[in-house]
């Protein structure tokens, strides 16, 4: 079980992208890695083909490992370390250990 899930609103704690902010797109659990919006772009040419007759220059976002990111709490404002608890009803809810509130789980 990984500390982010697709939908969350991360900030990049290290590495080349330290500072910026996006949403995770992608979450490969056996890897360990994120794919966020806008960070870590690559850049790669592709050969003509019938799905892409044109070819050319492909950019796209290539996967960071999850321990560079950290979870943005909407409520403080800032990225912050996650908890775990099970609620009164069973389910499992993410808590900022900084404002001590549930993070709601994104849709889709």
């Amino acid at each position: 079980m990984m500390h982010v899930r697709r939908g969350d609103q991360v900030a990049v704690i290290a590495g080349n992208y330290k500072g910026s902010e996006g949403r995770v797109l992608r979450v490969h659990p056996k890897r360990n890695r994120v794919v966020i919006e806008g960070v870590n772009m690559r850049t790669r040419h592709q050969r003509p083909s019938q799905a892409n007759p044109e070819g050319g220059i492909v950019t796209f976002e290539a996967p960071i490992h999850a321990s560079n990111v950290m979870l943005i709490c909407p409520h403080c404002k800032g990225p912050s370390r996650v908890r775990r608890r099970h609620d009164a009803d069973g389910t499992l809810e993410r808590l900022c250990n900084r404002c001590d509130t549930p993070i709601p789980i994104p849709e889709g």
